[in-house]
């Protein structure tokens, strides 16, 4: 449902250096089970996301999403996905409800087909309570679940959460994590960024290390970790990433 050959992607730094963000990314995701894509931050995550959303383009290699070429295609490829991060932003000066009515019509969605849409996700994120009050007025959590509110509101086969939680408390955190959950368990195809690794040991099936840009390690989440010696993910991404701690045993 997802899949990357050999992506690439350069950047000009701010001394206009050339910064390779990418280096021959190749990656695979499929229905029903979440990928994670595990770095620490300025590793390539968002890049790889942005790219496989159409947000930008990569200047070499190949991706698909949902059957389509993310560089030829790239309408329907909008058109099949839902996309939420920690900085999707909320309009505001409008309301949940004027929000999700909105984007249904960028869409695509009318009439009775964007009012059932509407009504399913408002029940089904619990925005009954805040749905008429500005976003602006929101908190935090409320924010982030009318943000997914409008991610699924075109029920997409294929969702990427690039670090949904952050930012959130306890208990908003918990609610996206069940809510990513119940997607997986719904057959659609996820991919999940993230450096929290108590997150990926939760919410993974499969996980895609990458580190300054390159994919170092990719599979089956407890595959993955077996194969580096360490009895958690965390030991397992530290080692793959090759680092050393500074501090010395007394």
């Amino acid at each position: 449902m997802v899949s990357t050959k050999g992506v690439e992607k350069r950047f000009r730094g701010e001394k206009g250096e050339e910064v390779m963000a990418l280096q021959g990314a190749d990656l695979e995701a499929v229905p029903g089970r979440i990928l994670g894509l595990l770095g620490v931050n300025g590793a390539g995550k968002t890049t790889l996301l942005r790219i496989l959303s159409t947000v930008i383009r990569a200047d070499k290699g190949t991706a698909t999403v949902a059957g389509y070429d993310v560089a030829t295609q790239p309408a329907l490829v909008r058109a099949s996905i839902g996309f939420l991060s920690s900085s999707t932003a909320v309009y505001g000066r409008l309301t949940p409800l004027e929000s999700l009515r909105y984007f249904g019509g960028l869409y695509g969605l009318s009439g009775i087909d964007l009012d059932r849409r509407v009504e399913f996700v408002v029940d089904r994120l619990n925005l009954r309570p805040f749905q008429d009050q500005l976003c602006d007025r929101l908190s935090t959590g409320q924010k982030q679940r009318v943000g997914i509110a409008r991610a699924i509101l075109h029920d997409p086969p294929v969702l990427f959460f690039d670090e949904p939680t952050s930012g959130l408390d306890v208990v908003a955190k918990q609610g996206v994590m069940e809510f990513i959950e119940e997607v997986r368990e719904s057959g659609k195809t996820v991919v999940f960024s993230t450096h929290v690794m108590s997150e990926a040991e939760r919410l993974c099936d499969e996980v895609a290390v990458i580190h300054e840009g390159r994919i170092v390690e990719s599979g089956v989440r407890v595959q993955v970790v077996a194969r580096t010696g360490h009895a958690t993910l965390e030991k397992a991404f530290l080692s793959l990433i090759g680092y050393r701690s500074e501090v010395s045993p007394r």
